[in-house]
């Protein structure tokens, strides 16, 4: 990419930004205008409807207390009025033109939309290499992580792995069956795959154990006795007292309010929010012992592209015509911002050369512990041909001794 083509994308990034601002308030005027149309038409119709509901209520009554004498001529009577009203409502005609005017801002409302947003993300589209079996596994992982077992199952036999499915499948189905029993506030469940994988668990610094024993103890103080939360306390949350002082006495303390919890200091450990909040953390902690992440890797992929597609458009725009340089372009000459949710690896800039550290340059570590770039450290020893000082200390360098880091 050109350095004029560079600085031209940067402009337009900037030039977005300042106008982003006016161009979503121009999109929320529009949708206030179509939301008062809708509204409007809406109680436009609801008004007809009581007219003609009243209309209709008005000549059952003439009906009951018309003259017996020559019903059918008052009856008919009564009804030629009802259709002269309803004629006057002419409730057609005035559901058509609210219709129309709703209809027409909601047009113009789409018109708004495809001007400032591009429809067209095929664009940012690259002819990528992909393992279709790695593709596949990410794909019905997502399936049973979500509990989606059914459509799993169905997606793995599709694609011809059906060998995945048991692999994949038995630790969610395990997972959710906990879940399912901690929402029923059952953790009987849940105490026995921390038991079960207590080691590793404290080997990773979790505390869900002790989370689990405490919900236990407080649904033990609401529906049992002292006695047995004492009991109880003693057997399983005595071991963590060295390590969660604060946690334990605040529990101990709570026992001189056994069957009026909810009306003590400690009620907050009643909250059924606390049930949510454990399910989650379970559920985060089975996933860390699979060797899995909290978010399934499709779901992360999926918001991290999401969020870098639109400057992937604008530079797009920019590289018009240019089609096949993108397509072999091995990485982005211009920044593109993710959220820390997204940044998995640490970022090395070269003190050198001011340059972020990259595949085909990436950080070396000297003889003296320092770190520079492959590349600053190719040019400084002329291409491994000679020793160099170290840029932040006295020592000489020998590029061959040289390792690389990987983050």
């Amino acid at each position: 990419m050109t350095r004029a083509s560079h600085l031209s994308f940067l402009t337009s990034q900037i030039v977005d930004t300042l106008i982003l601002n006016m161009e979503l308030s121009t999109i929320k005027d529009a949708f206030d205008r179509v939301t008062k149309k809708q509204k409007l038409s809406s109680a436009k119709t609801q008004e007809m409807l009581d007219q003609i509901r009243q209309e209709i209520e008005s000549a059952l009554d003439k009906m009951q207390s018309a003259n017996n004498s020559d019903p059918e001529h008052n009856y008919k009577a009564v009804l030629n009025e009802l259709k002269a009203n309803l004629l006057k409502i002419a409730p057609l005609s005035q559901m058509e033109g609210t219709q129309k005017e709703l209809n027409v801002a909601l047009s113009k409302y789409g018109k708004l939309l495809e001007k400032y947003f591009n429809p067209d993300i095929s664009k940012a589209y690259r002819n990528i290499d992909v393992d279709t079996h790695t593709l596949n596994q990410i794909i019905a992982n997502h399936f049973y992580r979500q509990e989606l077992f059914d459509i799993g199952d169905h997606f793995v036999s599709v694609v011809g792995e059906p060998e995945s499915a048991s692999t994949m499948k038995a630790p969610f189905l395990e997972m959710y069956q906990i879940l399912e029993a901690i929402k029923n506030q059952n953790l009987e469940p849940a105490l026995n795959w921390a038991s079960m994988n207590s080691d590793k668990l404290a080997q990773s610094g979790s505390d869900i154990v002790l989370k689990l024993h405490s919900m236990q103890f407080v649904k033990i103080l609401q529906n049992g006795t002292r006695d047995e939360a004492l009991h109880y306390a003693r057997t399983h949350l005595s071991p963590f007292a060295s390590s969660h002082m604060a946690e334990i006495q605040k529990l101990m303390a709570s026992l001189l309010w056994t069957g009026k919890l909810d009306r003590s200091p400690y009620h907050a450990l009643l909250s059924g929010s606390n049930w949510d909040k454990l399910a989650e953390e379970l559920k985060r902690e089975f996933c860390n012992l699979l060797g899995q992440s909290y978010n399934s890797p499709l779901s992360v992929t999926v918001a991290a592209g999401v969020q870098v597609l639109p400057p992937l458009l604008k530079f797009m725009n920019v590289m018009a015509g240019k089609k096949q340089e993108w397509q072999t372009m091995n990485q982005l000459p211009v920044p593109v911002e993710l959220d820390r949710e997204f940044q998995f690896h640490s970022i090395f800039v070269c003190p050198v050369s001011k340059e972020q550290a990259t595949e085909d340059n990436p950080p070396m570590l000297m003889s003296c512990g320092h770190v520079l770039c492959k590349q600053s450290i190719l040019k400084m020893s002329k291409n491994h041909t000679k020793m160099f000082k170290c840029p932040y200390c006295p020592f000489d360098i020998d590029a061959v001794q040289c390792r690389q880091l990987y983050f």
